[in-house]
């Protein structure tokens, strides 16, 4: 379910609430002094390759799935 995240415009309070569309519409409904803030949503970054963060066995599996396919195999490890 989606996260929004409401403003209380007389004490400038913010919480979240995790619901469908349809249930903020009627929570804003029931609390005329709520609004909707819209924010960003946070940012999942990585450092490093995917493959380096694997296990050895999954990299094990990859170097003979490469020496089985030949000399054309794209799999490099």
């Amino acid at each position: 379910m989606p996260k929004y995240t409401l403003k209380d415009i007389k004490t400038q309070e913010e919480w979240d609430v995790m619901c469908s569309y349809e249930q903020l519409q009627v929570i804003l409904d029931e609390t005329p002094n709520a609004k909707q803030v819209l924010k960003f949503p946070a940012m999942v970054t990585q450092s490093g390759s995917t493959l380096s963060k694997t296990s050895s066995d999954w990299r094990d599996h990859l170097k003979r799935i490469d020496k089985a396919a030949g000399k054309d195999s794209k799999v490099h490890t």
